[in-house]
């Protein structure tokens, strides 16, 4: 069984990336905005809510993105600690909701501490349902996941191998699947989550 969600792309890149934010803080540590901005163009573009994105979501170019993560940067602002908690994420993001006409989503905390088993029925149902998933890894013991520590991200796919669940990653402008296991089991504290829209 595999499911992707749609996305969009800036010429080659897929999605966003902080990276091209040009003030100091964003570019290191604009994750959680970038996230956010990816989640609120993919719900014009796919959840039918308007409002969100205040360019043309049907041209969607690189200056009109860093402009908009900007626009983000107020409700989720890089700090020297990072937005290391989901209920950080939670109150920004729904601050932005609520200011850009779709009060109606809600966001939920599922915490890195859940176990696996329930985590992978969890992001199934999420995907199934057209959500995205905003992601936070904090620390990680395993070397593939050098690149995510300390990071938001989004998942956005999953394919089902008999007892294995691999979820397709989004970040940086690009995308690459990760055994669920690997990337749930830290193996450090403190654990970050995910957050789940509806």
């Amino acid at each position: 069984m595999k499911k992707e969600l749609p996305h969009f792309k800036i010429g080659s890149a897929y999605g966003g990336t902080q990276e091209w934010c040009p003030t100091y803080w964003m570019n290191i540590g604009g994750c959680a905005a970038i996230t956010a901005c990816d989640c609120s163009i993919y719900f014009e573009l796919y959840k039918n809510l308007h409002g969100l994105y205040p360019y043309d979501i049907n041209a969607i170019t690189q200056a009109d993105y860093v402009d908009f993560a900007y626009v983000m940067e107020p409700y989720l602002k890089p700090r020297e600690s990072g937005i290391d908690r989901l209920d950080i994420y939670i109150d920004g993001f729904s601050q932005f909701f609520s200011n850009h006409s779709a009060p109606d989503i809600t966001l939920e905390p599922w915490e890195g501490t859940n176990n696996l088993e329930a985590t992978k029925d969890i992001i199934i149902q999420q995907i199934d349902n057209g959500w995205p998933i905003p992601c936070l890894t904090l620390l990680h013991q395993h070397p593939a996941m050098e690149d995510y520590v300390w990071h938001w991200y989004i998942i956005n796919g999953y394919e089902q191998f008999d007892s294995t669940l691999v979820v397709k990653t989004v970040t940086y402008g690009t995308w690459r699947w990760f055994d669920l296991a690997t990337l749930w089991d830290t193996g450090k504290s403190p654990k970050g989550g995910l957050i789940l829209f509806s």
